[in-house]
């Protein structure tokens, strides 16, 4: 079974600042989270992929407002679940990687090769490790 973490928050759609059938999407607990599409469909999906990139690397998220919540301060808009897969959404972030020489002993060189151990991920898994991240 494949490693999934579904969150879901409550987003309004509203359509009052914009051409007829365009729709802002915002968050009201996830502030930064903001987006805009051309119909309902493509303001769900494009809301969802503003969700996931500001929550995709959050250690502590948001509590969801319940969206009889929102409904009720947001009532000429279009208030709606958006649920994303943050584990899914991680994978799809491309992160920069950068190239550094680093110099071990000869003996834990020769052992951790005959282990198939990768030494770009055990220095990047140390490295947050150390650095609590």
């Amino acid at each position: 079974m494949a490693h999934t973490h579904y969150v879901a928050y409550p987003a309004v759609l509203e359509d009052s600042e914009n051409d007829t059938g365009t729709y802002t999407v915002t968050f009201p607990d996830v502030p930064g989270a903001i987006s805009e599409g051309v119909g309902i469909p493509d303001a769900l999906a494009k809301g969802a992929e503003a969700l996931e990139l500001m929550l995709y690397d959050e250690k502590n998220l948001p509590v969801a407002s319940h969206l009889s919540d929102v409904q009720a301060d947001n009532p000429e808009a279009i208030v709606s679940y958006i649920m994303v897969d943050l584990i899914a959404a991680a994978k799809k972030v491309k992160m920069p990687f950068v190239r550094k020489n680093t110099t071990i002993p000869v003996d834990l060189a020769e052992q951790a090769e005959e282990a198939g151990i990768n030494f770009s991920a055990t220095l990047t898994e140390a490295l947050k490790e150390k650095l609590r991240v």
